[in-house]
């Protein structure tokens, strides 16, 4: 059954309006240029770039600036930051402004990954919320009349509860929205999105856009998360992996259409096919194009009639003329399976202690060697 919006007014981040309140959640390794444009080409909303370390782009490193690049089609150019320092991130900000190379900045705090979280960072950082506090207002500060948003986790596990105390902090520090992902740092991508989370921020918050993160793997679930929560719009992250016709979906349904994609083996083969042609002119390289497309078959052909042999050749896939050769021994007329090509995708991982600085849990408040620590620490970050 197709649910209707709840809400079907545009969201207003900043100067920023989305007909349709959605946006893709920045995913390391994913959400680069390439499959940017390929859902914008499905579907409408705002589309965010993969976490970039605001030290390496301050350095300008080679892999950061290309990170930050858009194609000429993305009119909107939505950039993620990560930091763990208030002066390295309003540097970052200051260099996206004053070089005209974004329209919208958010900055990530809500990574549980352990690279990101041992060095205080991510959904670690919101913890020490002086520190937070600090982050968001130099990068509002920074930033003018550049929309700056953040996007958070609950906390780092049920005993050490943030969102409710950053996400007030950052509506004060003048944010534009807040998204949540209703999971602690310890839940990863565990179990279920705990939706009552995003209700409590949104009756807490009144005057800032809450956005709503977890467990969004079709249309229908993105209007139950608004008609449940009351936020204001909706971000979607794995829900999307292979399936970047789902951005086609949340359109219509926000806008009270009945439409949903339910793509043949030939539409998802050449779907899978544009996608290995964009990520080719977003690296310059078929060959490395080739090898960042493998991690998406499994995505893509999740739940059709194709055989573990063949999934393994295009998971090695060299060249797109290799690329063309297995494709096209497949049947294209094969229609959509139902049931099987939906739901979760991508890798839930299980509850676990997140890693943590030293001591970290001892104080909401940053220690002078902890500081040190952090800034020293920041620069080998490369993204989670």
């Amino acid at each position: 059954m197709t649910l209707t919006p709840a809400s079907p007014a545009p969201l207003k981040i900043g100067p920023l309006t989305l007909d349709v309140p959605v946006v893709l959640a920045p995913m390391a390794g994913i959400t680069n240029t390439a499959f940017r444009r390929l859902c914008q080409e499905f579907g409408a909303g705002l589309y965010v770039s993969e976490m970039i370390t605001s030290r390496a782009l301050i350095e300008r490193t080679r892999e950061s600036m290309r990170l930050i690049t858009h194609h000429p089609s993305e009119t909107t150019r939505s950039i993620q930051l990560y930091g763990v320092d208030p002066k390295t991130v309003s540097e970052a900000v200051t260099m996206l402004v004053a070089e005209d190379r974004a329209d919208h900045i958010d900055l990530n705090f809500g990574c549980p990954v352990p690279k990101v979280t041992r060095k205080g960072g991510g959904a670690a950082l919101p913890w020490k919320i002086g520190l937070f506090r600090q982050i968001v207002e130099a990068a509002v500060d920074a930033a003018g009349d550049v929309p700056v948003t953040v996007k958070m986790r609950k906390g780092i596990d049920s005993d050490h509860l943030t969102y409710l105390e950053a996400g007030k902090a950052a509506a004060g520090a003048g944010v534009a929205s807040i998204a949540l992902h209703a999971r602690t740092a310890a839940e990863f991508y565990s179990g279920h999105a705990d939706w009552s989370a995003i209700e409590k921020l949104k009756n807490a918050i009144t005057d800032t856009p809450i956005l709503g993160n977890g467990d969004i793997w079709s249309a229908d679930d993105a209007l139950r998360m608004v008609a449940e929560t009351g936020c204001d719009g909706v971000v979607v992250g794995r829900g999307c992996l292979g399936r970047p016709w789902l951005f086609g979906d949340l359109a219509a349904a926000f806008r009270g259409e009945t439409v949903k994609a339910e793509p043949s083996l030939g539409r998802v083969s050449a779907t899978f096919r544009r996608h290995a042609e964009l990520l080719t002119e977003f690296f310059e390289s078929e060959e490395r194009a080739c090898r960042d497309i493998r991690k998406h078959v499994a995505w893509y052909f999740k739940g059709y009639p194709v055989g573990g042999d063949l999934r393994a050749r295009l998971a090695a896939v060299e060249s797109l003329a290799m690329l063309d050769d297995l494709l096209g021994t497949l049947d294209w007329d094969q229609p959509y399976p139902g049931d099987g090509a939906e739901g979760p995708r991508g890798r839930a991982g299980t509850p676990k202690k997140p890693s943590l600085p030293e001591r970290w849990l001892d104080s909401q408040e940053l220690a002078g060697v902890e500081r040190r620590h952090l800034t020293e620490g920041e620069g080998d970050t490369s993204g989670g």
